[in-house]
């Protein structure tokens, strides 16, 4: 049986959602994506100990929802899957552009880029392919694809972005080998520059790490 791919353009839309205010006060906004099965509403419970006037968290929402556990009663997201990966890519990006443009953060504040699980493809995807200044990118749980490469980074390096990898030691999904393989990713992409944490734990946000970041 023979196909064509054909593409068509059209105009989507599609929520996100943010907790706290921004304002004058705000030292921090943060950028975070969630990883697979999650809703940005309930994302943003992780932050919620954060102190609300110096905080301002945006949760973009992953665009492809779907009923977890075939029980047709809670709903989860998904970022991308291998199939039409770089154009689904772009489609994030533009909705990633939107928002900032819409936020329209201010000068003084500190942009920090969090992904966790799933969330880690889409946040270095992002700096990697765009042109966007963060002063901490928080890579929690998550691998960083395969496609990009040290030279994607190399701005982040120059503007001096404190880069961090947080994993659980007892996280089902980093084994060893795995470990071990993302740690040289990680310093093959970053240069040497990027702090490991690790916790007593599993594939899990804890509050209390999130909260060490904001200073």
């Amino acid at each position: 049986m023979q196909t064509t791919i054909k593409n068509v353009q059209y105009q989507h839309t599609n929520s996100y959602e943010t907790l706290n205010d921004l304002g004058p006060k705000t030292k921090n906004v943060w950028l975070a994506f969630h990883g697979i099965g999650f809703l940005s509403k309930y994302f943003l419970r992780y932050f919620e100990d954060l102190d609300s006037d110096q905080n301002y968290i945006i949760a973009p929402q992953a665009p492809s929802k779907y009923y977890l556990n075939g029980k047709y009663r809670h709903v989860g997201a998904s970022w991308l899957t291998r199939v039409d990966r770089e154009q689904e890519t772009q489609n994030i990006l533009n909705y990633v552009g939107k928002i900032l443009e819409s936020e329209n953060i201010p000068s003084h504040c500190q942009l920090i880029v969090f992904g966790f699980s799933q969330g880690v493809s889409v946040a270095t995807r992002l700096l990697a392919k765009t042109n966007l200044k963060c002063s901490k990118l928080i890579l929690y749980a998550g691998g960083i694809p395969d496609e990009l490469k040290a030279t994607d980074f190399e701005r982040l390096i120059k503007d001096g972005t404190a880069v961090y990898s947080v994993v659980g030691t007892e996280d089902e999904y980093i084994n060893a080998k795995r470990l071990e393989e993302e740690t040289e990713k990680l310093d093959q992409l970053f240069q040497g520059t990027a702090k490991q944490i690790t916790f007593n734990g599993g594939h899990e946000l804890k509050k209390e790490i999130i909260n060490s970041f904001a200073y």
